[in-house]
């Protein structure tokens, strides 16, 4: 890992405006960079007409090199409120390096009172913003922005996105040249939707001739204020003498975006169905919730206490990727719903339990920034949790536990969503256009997609049969809290974990059990769980009076994870097992050959499982990396992460070793 990318760091200036102390250069211009933003940005790429012009269900994407304070995004959020219909939607994804603190970020778009209403929704949102990917959702589903935290040529080769008008606002060339490369460029060309516009502040010579290069086709226009000129410009197409981008591989490709219709089946009612379903519903999309119980979150997802615990890598892996994105959009999603009650942001304490943890520790401390994640020496660690500790550990100041059906209910809560209990679906049809949904004789639901989120019971389908799902058994036991115990301050966790209480009730677990098929709660994993709680604290477990506890009237509650064998998400499209399999058949002789097949798809059928004991932090952003596409939008995770992630995954793996 890089080091940490710590925030901007930020001197305010007598007029109390912000300026950059790294690149000694001001955020936007002293007397009037709102007018500047709106000529040189939005009225440069014509977004008032642009915007007028979407229909319901429409949407324009803007990319942007540095975020800033946000201005930018306010400007163009205001506008395209002002002039869009309803029903059209706004995605904006900008690259920023160096991310504001909150309490910055505040103090700088409180300079703008004509913006409040917009600044005070990103500011509610502006949480758990980390390195990589982090996906905001504003105005209920209406406005996404997606920023991308980290230096503009690691973090843009990784999107996958179509950009219909291009904001470039990095610091002026002469004080941060790293933002005005011919490889910058390069990029902006590959993600550049086919007539795509550009526009920035400056009129510097080579950047111009740098972008003409790229292939948009830019053009001098008087500018405003103190700028003399500025630049705008349209994307013409690739050049024809460079080498064009590598395109994805066929089975990691996009399908073709369905039209007509947008009514979606979501089979199964947990943190996977309601987080797809949910994403779907804020794009206008109709949706069909079917679960076999009388209620939501009734399997893995009803537990009453779940933890936000990041298991990250120093090496910057898929996994930790996909974990960092996840825990932002999910800290975020909490912000919505009853602190105390739906949830807490109480912290997470991991114990260095041995030398190889503490030693694990010491290396994620050193690769993420001290806001996600920090190290407590022992004296720390026990004022931190308020009981008594044998160990240090890392402290993870933002996490904490939820209760996961709270999240459940508030994402499926949608007008759009409709909720239908008591239905088991036991086949899947492809009638016409149409999935069917079937129990037994009885046609349950049918629409255009279906969105298979019922954890390892996907597997009971034909289509989706061959996906290598395995469940797993988790017992939690319920401890009633006592006086004493309530001083319990954050959740703490070794090989188990307990958390402060809710309701009068801690939550302590949880066993792994990968040989049982029976969910009626057992002693001896009661049993298994105090001793959990004992390695957790000794104190903790004498105020809780463990020890006079009868295990035979000790309640608790199991349920199955389910994972996959390279602990990733199951997420996206999936292919026709068979015919996949002919079409590339040749990568058994040479796994480097990529044949010019298009995927044999199966139309308008998705996967969203194998969370395992991370649903809480990687479910809710999987719906929105379904969405995405489903809805042909930018991917909400880093390119290689969505694909690591992808259903198809696993038949190429098979084709390649032969085992097909």
């Amino acid at each position: 890992m890089k080091p940490v990318l710590p925030h901007a760091q930020l001197d305010w200036d007598d007029q109390g405006l912000p300026r950059s102390r790294v690149f000694d250069d001001v955020y936007f211009s002293d007397k009037s960079g709102l007018d500047e933003t709106r000529y040189v940005f939005l009225e440069q790429n014509a977004l008032h007409e642009r915007f007028a012009a979407l229909p319901a269900g429409g949407r324009l994407v803007i990319g942007e090199t540095g975020f800033g304070t946000g201005l930018n995004f306010l400007c163009a959020w205001q506008l395209f409120e002002q002039h869009a219909v309803a029903g059209a939607r706004l995605h904006f994804v900008s690259v920023e390096k160096y991310p504001l603190s909150p309490s910055d970020l505040q103090r700088a778009l409180a300079l703008w009172p004509e913006l409040t209403l917009f600044a005070d929704q990103l500011l509610a949102q502006y949480v758990a913003i980390h390195q990589g990917f982090q996906r905001l959702v504003l105005d209920n589903g209406r406005v996404t922005l997606t920023l991308l935290i980290g230096d503009a040529l690691e973090q843009l080769p990784q999107l996958d996105a179509q950009i219909d008008a291009w904001f470039l606002d990095g610091f002026a060339p002469a004080k941060n040249p790293d933002m005005w490369t011919a490889e910058l460029f390069a990029e902006l060309a590959r993600l550049a939707a086919p007539d795509s516009t550009i526009s920035t502040f400056t009129s510097t010579g080579w950047v111009r001739r740098l972008l003409n290069a790229a292939g948009f086709k830019m053009k001098r226009t008087p500018g405003i204020g103190h700028k003399w000129e500025i630049l705008r410009g349209v994307f013409l197409g690739w050049p024809q003498d460079v080498t064009a981008p590598a395109v994805a591989k066929p089975w990691f490709a996009r399908p073709t975006p369905l039209t007509g219709e947008r009514h979606a089946l979501v089979v199964g009612a947990g943190l996977a169905g309601c987080a797809s379903a949910a994403s779907l519903a804020a794009r206008g999309w109709h949706v069909s919730l079917l679960e076999r119980h009388d209620a939501l979150a009734q399997e893995a997802s009803g537990n009453p206490q779940g933890v936000l615990y990041l298991k990250l890598s120093a090496h910057g892996t898929t996994l930790s990727q996909l974990i960092v994105s996840g825990f932002g959009y999910t800290r975020r999603l909490l912000e919505h719903l009853q602190r105390g009650v739906d949830w807490d942001n109480c912290g997470v304490l991991q114990l260095a339990f041995n030398a190889k943890e503490a030693e694990r520790q010491a290396q994620l401390a050193a690769a993420f920034a001290p806001d996600l994640v920090h190290l407590v020496d022992q004296a720390q660690a026990q004022a931190q949790a308020g009981i008594a500790l044998e160990h240090g550990g890392l402290f993870f100041p933002e996490g904490g536990w939820v209760h996961p059906p709270a999240l459940c209910h508030w994402q499926a809560s949608s007008t759009n969503i409709q909720w239908l209990p008591h239905r088991e679906v036991l086949d899947l049809r492809k009638v016409d256009d149409q999935w069917q949904a079937w129990d037994g004789d009885v046609l349950l639901a049918s629409a255009p997609v279906v969105i298979l989120a019922g954890a390892a019971e996907i597997k009971r389908f034909a289509q989706s049969a061959e996906l290598p799902l395995k469940r797993i058994r988790g017992q939690i036991t319920r401890l009633a809290q006592t006086p004493e115990s309530q001083s319990l301050a954050t959740v703490v966790c070794a090989e188990g974990y307990v958390a402060p209480a809710r309701l009068g009730e801690h939550t302590l677990g949880a066993s792994f059990d990968f040989k049982s098929d029976d969910l009626t709660p057992t002693v001896a994993e009661h049993l298994g769980n105090l001793a959990l709680l004992e390695e957790i604290s000794p104190d903790l477990a004498t105020r809780l009076h463990a020890q006079k506890l009868d295990p035979q009237q000790l309640e608790g509650r199991a349920a199955f994870r389910c994972t996959s064998p390279d602990y990733l998400p199951i997420v996206g499209p999936l292919a026709e097992h068979v015919t996949f399999a002919d079409a590339y058949a040749a990568l058994s002789k040479d796994a480097r050959q990529v044949p010019d097949i298009p995927c044999p798809w199966l139309e308008g059928f998705y996967v969203n499982s194998g969370h395992g004991s991370r649903g809480l932090i990687t479910a809710p952003l999987s719906g929105e990396l379904l969405a995405a596409w489903l809805d042909n939008e930018p991917l909400p995770l880093p390119r290689a992460v969505a694909e690591a992630c992808h259903p198809n995954r696993f038949a190429v793996r098979q084709l390649v070793r032969g085992k097909i």
